[in-house]
C-alpha cells in the first residue's frame, strides 16, 4: 500500500474523529443548560461544520491535531466552573471510547495491511492522540478547563488571568521542535500516545506503528 492510498485512508478518520470530539463538546453542554452550540449549528456530524483546515494539517505533519471549538456560553450553566469541566472532558472522553471501539475489532481482523486494519489502525492512534494532546492543561486545550474545575475558584482564577499565554506557549513550544530540534512535545505527547496505544492494541502494536512509520515517511 503506498503512502498516498494510506494519507487517503486516514482523512475521513481524522474528520470523524474530530467531528465526534467537537459533537460531545456541543452535546454536553446542552445537557448541562447551554444550547448555544445548537443555535449555531454546531451540534452536527457534519465535519465541515468542525473543520479546521490547520489542524487537519497537523495531523499529516506532526501526528496530532484539532478542529474549530464549538462555542459554549458558561453563563448558562447552575455551576460555571464545573460544569465547564464537564464540557471539556466530553471530547477526550469520546475520542478514548472510539479508540477503544477499534481496538476490540482490529484484533478481530488478520493484522495485515488490509483497507480495513489501516482505518482501524489509524482510529486508535489518531483518537488516542487527540485525547491525550488535548488533555494538556494549557488554554485553549480541553485539559486547561478540566483543571480549573478541580481546583478552588480562586485558583481557578489566576489560571484565567494566563490563558492569553496559552496559545503562544503552544506554538512557541512546536516551533522549537520543528526548528531547534528540542523534542519537548515528543517527550511530552508520544510516551503517553504510544503507551496508551499498546495498552489499547496488544499484539497488534506492532503493526500499528509499522502503518504510521509507512504513512509519515519522508
Amino acid at each position: 500500500m503506498t503512502k498516498t492510498q494510506l494519507l487517503v485512508l486516514m482523512t475521513p478518520v481524522i474528520l470523524f474523529s474530530l467531528t465526534v470530539h467537537e459533537y460531545s463538546h456541543g452535546r454536553m453542554a446542552l445537557l448541562l443548560g447551554d444550547n448555544t452550540a445548537q443555535r449555531l449549528g454546531r451540534l452536527s456530524f457534519n465535519p465541515i461544520r468542525h473543520l479546521d483546515i490547520t489542524g487537519v494539517l497537523f495531523f499529516y505533519f506532526v501526528g496530532f491535531g484539532w478542529a474549530k471549538p464549538v462555542p459554549v456560553d458558561w453563563r448558562n450553566f447552575q455551576n460555571p466552573q464545573r460544569d465547564m469541566m464537564y464540557v471539556a472532558i466530553a471530547g477526550p472522553l469520546s475520542n478514548i471510547a472510539l479508540a477503544v471501539f477499534c481496538s476490540f475489532f482490529i484484533r478481530l481482523i488478520s493484522p495485515e495491511f488490509s483497507y480495513l486494519f489501516v482505518i482501524l489502525a489509524y482510529g486508535i492512534w489518531i483518537n488516542v492522540a487527540l485525547a491525550v494532546f488535548n488533555m494538556l492543561p494549557i488554554y485553549p486545550l480541553d485539559g486547561s478547563s478540566v483543571l480549573k474545575g478541580m481546583v478552588p475558584e480562586s485558583v481557578a482564577e489566576r489560571l484565567t488571568s494566563v490563558d492569553k499565554f496559552g496559545a503562544i506557549l503552544i506554538l512557541g513550544v512546536f516551533l522549537l521542535d520543528q526548528f531547534a530540534n528540542t523534542g519537548i512535545l515528543g517527550t511530552i505527547l508520544l510516551y503517553p500516545i504510544n503507551y496508551s496505544v499498546l495498552f489499547l492494541s496488544q499484539e497488534t502494536f506492532p503493526m500499528i506503528i509499522e502503518v504510521l512509520k509507512a504513512s509519515f515517511a519522508r
